[in-house]
Protein backbone atom coordinates (compact mmCIF):
# COMPACT_ATOMS: atom_id res chain seq x y z
CA UNK A 1 0.00 0.00 0.00
CA UNK A 2 3.35 2.16 0.78
CA UNK A 3 4.81 1.48 -2.46
CA UNK A 4 1.72 2.16 -4.25
CA UNK A 5 1.28 5.88 -2.63
CA UNK A 6 4.68 6.56 -3.10
CA UNK A 7 4.66 5.48 -7.09
CA UNK A 8 1.41 7.26 -7.12
CA UNK A 9 2.99 10.87 -5.71
CA UNK A 10 6.11 10.07 -7.87
CA UNK A 11 4.21 9.93 -10.73
CA UNK A 12 1.35 13.15 -10.14
CA UNK A 13 5.04 15.34 -9.10
CA UNK A 14 6.27 14.15 -13.02
CA UNK A 15 2.99 14.53 -14.75
CA UNK A 16 3.15 18.59 -12.86
CA UNK A 17 6.21 18.97 -13.94
CA UNK A 18 5.41 18.18 -17.49
CA UNK A 19 2.43 20.69 -17.51
CA UNK A 20 4.88 23.39 -16.03
CA UNK A 21 6.94 22.77 -19.24
CA UNK A 22 4.61 22.37 -21.28
CA UNK A 23 2.61 25.36 -20.36
CA UNK A 24 6.25 27.56 -20.32
CA UNK A 25 7.15 26.40 -23.58
CA UNK A 26 3.12 27.28 -25.19
CA UNK A 27 3.50 30.98 -23.27
CA UNK A 28 7.01 31.42 -25.33
CA UNK A 29 9.25 31.26 -22.12
CA UNK A 30 12.64 29.67 -23.16
CA UNK A 31 14.96 28.11 -20.91
CA UNK A 32 18.33 30.04 -21.41
CA UNK A 33 21.75 27.96 -20.57
CA UNK A 34 24.56 30.64 -19.69
CA UNK A 35 28.11 29.64 -18.85
CA UNK A 36 30.31 30.60 -16.13
CA UNK A 37 32.59 32.63 -17.80
CA UNK A 38 29.50 34.34 -19.87
CA UNK A 39 28.48 35.37 -16.31
CA UNK A 40 31.42 36.78 -15.38
CA UNK A 41 31.99 38.43 -18.59
CA UNK A 42 28.19 40.44 -17.78
CA UNK A 43 30.50 42.20 -14.96
CA UNK A 44 32.20 43.83 -17.14
CA UNK A 45 35.72 43.97 -18.15
CA UNK A 46 36.83 46.77 -16.06
CA UNK A 47 35.96 45.57 -12.97
CA UNK A 48 36.03 42.16 -13.32
CA UNK A 49 39.99 42.36 -14.61
CA UNK A 50 40.70 44.20 -11.05
CA UNK A 51 39.08 41.51 -9.31
CA UNK A 52 40.91 38.80 -11.57
CA UNK A 53 44.22 40.25 -10.79
CA UNK A 54 43.88 40.61 -6.98
CA UNK A 55 42.61 36.77 -6.97
CA UNK A 56 45.77 35.71 -9.09
CA UNK A 57 47.40 37.85 -6.63
CA UNK A 58 46.28 35.68 -3.85
CA UNK A 59 46.57 32.80 -4.86
CA UNK A 60 50.56 33.42 -5.45
CA UNK A 61 50.69 35.19 -2.16
CA UNK A 62 49.17 31.86 -0.50
CA UNK A 63 51.06 29.46 -2.02
CA UNK A 64 54.67 31.02 -1.63
CA UNK A 65 54.21 31.72 1.61
CA UNK A 66 52.68 28.70 2.75
CA UNK A 67 56.15 27.15 1.61
CA UNK A 68 57.88 29.31 2.96
CA UNK A 69 56.66 28.92 6.68
CA UNK A 70 56.63 25.13 5.91
CA UNK A 71 60.22 25.36 5.31
CA UNK A 72 60.67 27.10 8.18
CA UNK A 73 59.24 24.66 10.43
CA UNK A 74 61.27 21.83 9.83
CA UNK A 75 63.45 21.36 12.55
CA UNK A 76 64.79 17.91 13.36
CA UNK A 77 64.10 16.52 16.90
CA UNK A 78 67.18 16.50 17.57
CA UNK A 79 68.36 19.70 16.56
CA UNK A 80 68.87 21.05 20.03
CA UNK A 81 70.21 18.35 21.46
CA UNK A 82 73.12 18.21 18.70
CA UNK A 83 73.68 22.21 19.69
CA UNK A 84 73.97 21.59 23.29
CA UNK A 85 76.29 18.69 23.03
CA UNK A 86 78.95 20.46 20.63
CA UNK A 87 79.00 23.65 22.74
CA UNK A 88 79.22 21.46 25.88
CA UNK A 89 82.30 20.19 24.21
CA UNK A 90 83.37 23.41 22.58
CA UNK A 91 82.90 22.40 19.27
CA UNK A 92 81.49 25.71 17.67
CA UNK A 93 82.83 25.91 14.52
CA UNK A 94 80.68 21.90 14.24
CA UNK A 95 77.55 23.66 15.53
CA UNK A 96 77.49 26.67 13.45
CA UNK A 97 77.75 24.35 10.79
CA UNK A 98 75.27 22.14 11.80
CA UNK A 99 73.11 25.58 11.88
CA UNK A 100 74.19 26.68 8.27
CA UNK A 101 73.23 23.44 7.35
CA UNK A 102 69.26 23.24 8.76
CA UNK A 103 68.98 26.71 6.85
CA UNK A 104 65.95 27.68 8.98
CA UNK A 105 64.91 31.36 11.16
CA UNK A 106 65.74 29.30 14.20
CA UNK A 107 69.25 27.63 13.10
CA UNK A 108 70.07 31.42 11.31
CA UNK A 109 69.70 32.87 15.46
CA UNK A 110 71.37 30.24 17.05
CA UNK A 111 74.32 30.34 14.23
CA UNK A 112 74.20 34.04 15.18
CA UNK A 113 74.34 33.42 18.85
CA UNK A 114 77.03 30.99 18.61
CA UNK A 115 79.52 33.11 16.69
CA UNK A 116 78.83 36.23 19.81
CA UNK A 117 79.95 33.36 22.66
CA UNK A 118 82.50 34.75 25.02
CA UNK A 119 80.79 37.59 25.18
CA UNK A 120 78.03 39.12 27.43
CA UNK A 121 75.24 37.13 27.31
CA UNK A 122 73.34 40.34 27.47
CA UNK A 123 75.15 41.01 24.26
CA UNK A 124 74.20 37.58 22.62
CA UNK A 125 70.72 37.91 23.54
CA UNK A 126 70.34 41.23 21.96
CA UNK A 127 71.84 39.64 18.73
CA UNK A 128 69.72 37.00 18.32
CA UNK A 129 67.00 39.12 19.07
CA UNK A 130 68.32 41.03 15.98
CA UNK A 131 68.32 38.29 13.79
CA UNK A 132 64.75 37.25 15.15
CA UNK A 133 63.11 40.45 14.18
CA UNK A 134 65.22 40.01 10.43
CA UNK A 135 63.14 36.82 10.01
CA UNK A 136 59.89 37.74 11.21
CA UNK A 137 60.21 40.54 8.60
CA UNK A 138 60.91 37.95 6.04
CA UNK A 139 58.36 35.62 7.12
CA UNK A 140 55.36 38.15 6.91
CA UNK A 141 56.58 39.50 3.68
CA UNK A 142 53.70 40.03 1.15
CA UNK A 143 51.39 39.12 4.41
CA UNK A 144 49.99 43.03 3.39
CA UNK A 145 49.54 42.72 -0.05
CA UNK A 146 46.90 39.37 0.87
CA UNK A 147 45.16 41.88 3.63
CA UNK A 148 44.92 44.47 1.21
CA UNK A 149 43.30 42.20 -1.67
CA UNK A 150 40.80 41.05 1.42
CA UNK A 151 40.00 44.58 1.89
CA UNK A 152 40.00 46.08 -1.58
CA UNK A 153 38.40 43.09 -3.63
CA UNK A 154 34.53 43.92 -1.49
CA UNK A 155 35.22 47.40 -2.42
CA UNK A 156 35.71 46.94 -6.07
CA UNK A 157 32.61 44.95 -6.33
CA UNK A 158 30.73 47.36 -4.82
CA UNK A 159 31.73 49.91 -6.92
CA UNK A 160 30.94 47.39 -9.81
CA UNK A 161 27.13 47.44 -8.65
CA UNK A 162 27.42 51.26 -8.34
CA UNK A 163 28.31 51.08 -11.98
CA UNK A 164 25.65 48.38 -12.72
CA UNK A 165 22.34 50.22 -11.03
CA UNK A 166 23.51 53.77 -12.85
CA UNK A 167 23.11 51.90 -15.90
CA UNK A 168 19.83 50.74 -15.13
CA UNK A 169 18.54 54.00 -14.38
CA UNK A 170 19.91 55.20 -17.57
CA UNK A 171 19.08 52.19 -19.59
CA UNK A 172 15.35 53.31 -17.75
CA UNK A 173 15.91 57.25 -18.95
CA UNK A 174 16.50 56.01 -22.25
CA UNK A 175 13.74 53.79 -22.95
CA UNK A 176 11.00 55.93 -21.51
CA UNK A 177 9.17 52.86 -19.58
CA UNK A 178 10.45 50.22 -17.30
CA UNK A 179 10.79 47.14 -19.21
CA UNK A 180 13.22 43.78 -17.89
CA UNK A 181 14.89 43.64 -20.84
CA UNK A 182 16.01 47.24 -20.44
CA UNK A 183 17.17 46.87 -16.47
CA UNK A 184 18.64 43.21 -16.85
CA UNK A 185 22.11 44.57 -18.26
CA UNK A 186 22.78 46.49 -15.62
CA UNK A 187 21.08 44.50 -13.04
CA UNK A 188 23.27 41.52 -13.66
CA UNK A 189 25.76 43.75 -13.86
CA UNK A 190 25.33 44.72 -10.22
CA UNK A 191 25.07 41.96 -8.87
CA UNK A 192 27.58 39.68 -10.61
CA UNK A 193 30.29 42.26 -9.47
CA UNK A 194 29.11 42.06 -5.83
CA UNK A 195 29.54 38.13 -5.87
CA UNK A 196 32.67 38.58 -7.25
CA UNK A 197 34.06 41.09 -4.98
CA UNK A 198 32.53 39.25 -1.71
CA UNK A 199 34.17 35.52 -2.80
CA UNK A 200 37.59 36.95 -3.75
CA UNK A 201 37.37 39.36 -0.45
CA UNK A 202 36.19 36.13 1.54
CA UNK A 203 38.97 33.75 0.54
CA UNK A 204 42.24 36.25 0.43
CA UNK A 205 40.68 37.17 3.96
CA UNK A 206 41.07 33.31 5.46
CA UNK A 207 44.19 32.74 3.63
CA UNK A 208 45.46 36.21 5.48
CA UNK A 209 44.35 34.57 9.18
CA UNK A 210 45.89 31.34 8.10
CA UNK A 211 49.24 32.30 7.35
CA UNK A 212 49.51 34.66 10.04
CA UNK A 213 48.33 32.10 12.75
CA UNK A 214 51.27 29.86 11.07
CA UNK A 215 53.41 32.82 11.30
CA UNK A 216 52.47 32.88 14.97
CA UNK A 217 53.40 29.34 15.05
CA UNK A 218 57.02 29.94 13.93
CA UNK A 219 57.55 33.01 16.18
CA UNK A 220 57.02 31.06 19.16
CA UNK A 221 59.34 28.39 18.26
CA UNK A 222 61.70 31.06 16.98
CA UNK A 223 61.19 32.72 21.40
CA UNK A 224 61.43 28.73 22.99
CA UNK A 225 64.71 27.87 21.17
CA UNK A 226 66.23 31.30 22.00
CA UNK A 227 65.41 30.69 25.48
CA UNK A 228 66.55 27.19 25.54
CA UNK A 229 69.83 28.23 23.48
CA UNK A 230 70.61 31.27 26.64
CA UNK A 231 69.91 28.44 28.93
CA UNK A 232 72.41 26.37 27.11
CA UNK A 233 74.68 29.14 27.53
CA UNK A 234 74.38 29.39 31.31
CA UNK A 235 74.61 25.52 32.48
CA UNK A 236 78.51 25.74 32.57
CA UNK A 237 78.20 28.58 35.52
CA UNK A 238 75.46 27.07 37.16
Amino acid sequence: MNNFLILQTLTTGASEAQAINESAASDGIQQVDVSIFELLLEGGIYIMAPLALMSMIAIYVFIERTLAIRKAEKVTPDFMDKIRDYISQGSFESARNLCQDSDTPMARMLDKGISRIGKDLKDISVAIENIGKLEIYNLEKNLSSLATVAGAAPMVGFLGTVIGMVNVFLDMETAGTVRVEDISSGTKQAMITTIVGLIVGIIAYMAYNNLVSKVSKVVHKMEATSIEFIDILEEPAA
